[in-house]
Parts: C-alpha cells; structure tokens; sequence
C-alpha cells in the first residue's frame, strides 16, 4: 500500500515537472519571439525613418520659401528624433555607433532650431545651405549601408536574436555581416565633424569649449594650491586627507579632480576644479541621508549663506524641490532686480543637518559677465495680454533667459495657476512674443517605509 502510494506520489511529481518544463520552455520561447519582433520592428522602422530623413533633406534643397522650408525642417527634425529612438531599441551596445548617434543628434538639433527661426526676416546662408546639401550626402551613406543589412537579413531569414548572441562573442561578431554593415555606416560619416553646423548650434553645443574659454584668463594653481582652495570651499580641517590628480577624460578645459575625506560622516568629496583660476566646477558628497531634521526653508537659507561665503552674493532662490531628506536648490544671479537665469547654480542639502552636498556651477560660470540689461520695450500689463486668460496670475519679475536659438533675451516672468498645475511663463519684453511655457513639477512626495 504505502510502496503504492509512493509511486503514485513520485508518478505525480515526474508529470508535474514534466508540464512545468513545457510551460517554462513555451514562456522562453514566448518572450524570444516577443524579444525578436521587437528588434525586428525598430530595425525596419529605423530604415524607414532614414530613407524620410533622405527625402526630406533632398526637397529642402530645392525649396525657397519660408512656407514650405520651415514645415520640412521641422518634419526632418520629428523624424530624426524617431530614428535615435528606435537605434536605442536594437541590441548594439557593443557595436561602436557613437559617430552615427552624435551625427543624428547634431542634425535634429540643426533642422529644429532652423526651422523655429523666422526665414522671411533672416533666411538660411550660404553656409547653411552647404550644411544641408552634406547632411543629404551622410543621410544617403547611412541609407545605403542600412538598406544593405536589412536586404541581408530578409535574405538569409536573419534574426536579431543570434546578432545579440554574435555580439556577446567578439570573435563571431567580427564576422557577422549585419554588425560590419552598421560598423561601415558609422565609419562613413566620421567627417560630419567638419560640419558647419552654424553660430547657434555650435554656441550651444560646445559646452567643453566654452567652459574652457571663460576659464583661460584665469591664473594657473598647482596641485597645492589646488588642495587648499578645495579645503577652504567645503570648510574643513588643512589636515583632512586629499588625494589629487590632473582629469584624464579627455576634456578641452583643465581641471584637477580631487577626492576629498569627511571622517565625520564615514564618506567622501568628489570635486573638479579649474587649473586656471582655481574654480570649483561641482562637488559632491557620496552618503545617504536617512533623517529629515530641517525644512526646505532652512536649507535654502544654509544654501544662501554657503553662497555669500563663495563670493557669489547676487545669487536669489528661484526653484526648490525635496527628494525625501534631500533637498535641490536652484540660485539664479540677480542683477538690478532682474534674474539672469543663464548664470545659474545648482545646490544638494542634506535635510538632517543642513551640510551642502551638491554643488554644480558649469553654467555659471560659463555664462556670468558685464550685462547692459536694456529696459522693456513694453509694458507688464502688456505683456500680460499675451498670456493665457486662463491661467491665475501668482507672481511676476523680470529676467533675462535663453530663447530657442541661444540668444539672451528680457523677459516678463509669470507664475501662474490653471486648475492645480503651477506654470511659468516668458513674455519677450521687447515684441510681447511667448518665449517659453513650462509646467512646473509638484512637490515629490516623502516616502516613509519605515
């Protein structure tokens, strides 16, 4: 009976896991046919996407008028966008397509800020015009080595599954037909970077070089001088323990990358400061904050004094957020009563007991000068004509941003409400034009799992 019964036990056992490994094996299967239409729709639709972007750059070439070039551009830069998003979707990571994404990036960047430009008042150039006719050149290399991997993979019945396998092993990969023909597409458009990509976008995104330019005036500081002024900024002992060292990541400005020790709190600082000059570009602190001992109120006014202390005293609050016992202060320069919001600093304060742990100052100091701030050409009641009537008028200034295409333009500032959303509106304090509308984050909720 009881040798019976155990048969019968182990006979259930041998049939449970007999159904249990059919179904695990039909779940695996499932999600690898899952996985492979995906790869496969992202791959033809980035073809798809490329051959639009050809098309388009090619009849941009032979329009004329404001009407149909600025509808085309901004179509190149919507597509543009479509074709990165689904190059990220395909299992490449170990294929070096960093020219083609930095390629398609600077091109979307291009056509969108071109197209938002009026082109009645201020037409392409010459120069621009080039840009274009090249960019149809690259398209049309890309286009063509795509075209070639997806007639490859149509032929031979090609999955994407097995190029991820190939691409996991550096032997097969190498030659794997449909990995060389994206290599050759990336090697084929390596002399974009001779693009002129015009006065805005290159302003814009030489964020390296620009950094270095504000910086070079500065006098060189040694390493010494280098660990002094870091101790000084963060308010600790001379004998803390510091380590220093020249940065090796292939940045255009100099700096020394210094590691600081903060025995008080079992952590570390990490800053990068300026060769010349000696200015500290950001810091940060690497430990958990668990407690919430202070209010927000409390940290921007630590944040406050931290500032005056660093010689930067023009420096007015203008967004705060709390990340559980963190918070994020952001410091705008203030200037005859007017915000200067390029020349922006962004503060980390720990909530427990109000110690900075974050500093970020690049646009700061990138951007920060003399300004001969003009007065408004218009009125705030104005310019309050053009804001949407809607929206219940909370508070006002002026300042002086960054519009679409780089420039520095004065604004009126408005904070407002519609229903429970928090908006700010800019107002072109010259024409009354909308310069920017942003939605403003709600106050991130603290999470206590305790």
């Amino acid at each position: 009976m009881a040798k019976n019964l155990i048969i019968g036990l182990l006979a259930i056992a041998l049939v449970s896991t007999g159904i249990w490994g059919y179904q695990q094996q039909t779940q695996g299967q499932t999600l690898q046919i899952q996985a492979e239409n995906n790869y496969q729709r992202a791959f033809h639709e980035l073809a798809y996407y490329i051959d639009q972007i050809e098309d388009q750059l090619g009849a941009s070439l032979a329009m004329n008028t404001r009407r149909q070039l600025t509808p085309a551009l901004a179509e190149i830069w919507r597509v543009t966008s479509l074709a990165h998003e689904m190059i990220g979707q395909l299992p490449l990571n170990f294929v070096d397509i960093g020219k083609t994404e930095e390629f398609l990036f600077k091109m979307g960047r291009f056509s969108y800020r071109t197209s938002i430009r009026d082109l009645d008042k201020d037409p392409l150039t010459d120069e621009e015009y080039e840009t274009l006719e090249k960019l149809y050149d690259y398209s049309k290399e890309i286009r063509q080595e795509l075209r070639k991997a997806q007639a490859l993979m149509l032929q031979q019945d090609g999955r994407w599954l097995d190029v991820e396998q190939a691409l996991e092993q550096t032997e097969e990969a190498k030659e794997n037909e449909v990995v060389t023909n994206f290599e050759v597409m990336n090697k084929a458009i390596e002399g974009y970077s001779e693009t002129d990509w015009g006065v805005s976008l290159a302003a814009i995104d030489d964020l390296n070089g620009e950094l270095k330019r504000a910086l070079e005036e500065g006098e060189e500081i040694s390493e010494a001088e280098a660990k002094d002024k870091a101790l000084s900024f963060l308010n600790m002992n001379e004998q803390t323990e510091v380590d220093i060292s020249k940065t090796g990541n292939g940045l255009e400005y100099p700096a020394y990358s210094i590691v600081i020790n903060d025995p008080n709190h079992g952590s570390n600082y990490y800053m990068d400061m300026s060769v010349y000059g000696g200015e500290p570009l950001w810091f940060l602190q690497d430990r958990q904050v668990s407690e919430t001992n202070k209010s927000l109120n409390e940290a921007a006014e630590a944040g406050s004094k931290f500032l005056k202390k660093q010689d930067k005293p023009s420096m007015q609050l203008v967004d705060s957020k709390q990340y559980n016992s963190l918070a994020v202060l952001e410091y705008v320069h203030l200037e005859d009563n007017v915000r200067v919001y390029p020349d922006q600093i962004t503060l980390e304060v720990a909530l427990d007991d109000n110690d900075i742990l974050g500093y970020h100052a690049i646009s700061y100091l990138i951007n920060h000068k003399e300004r001969d701030i003009p007065d408004p050409e218009i009125s705030m009641e104005e310019a309050l004509d053009n804001v949407n009537p809607r929206l219940e008028i909370m508070e006002d200034h002026i300042a002086v941003i960054e519009n679409d295409l780089g420039e520095e333009v004065l604004c009126y500032e408005f904070f407002g409400v519609i229903d429970n959303d928090t908006y700010r509106i800019f107002i072109n304090a010259e024409d009354g034009e909308e310069e920017k509308v942003e939605m403003l984050e709600q106050a991130e909720p603290v999470y206590d799992f305790s």
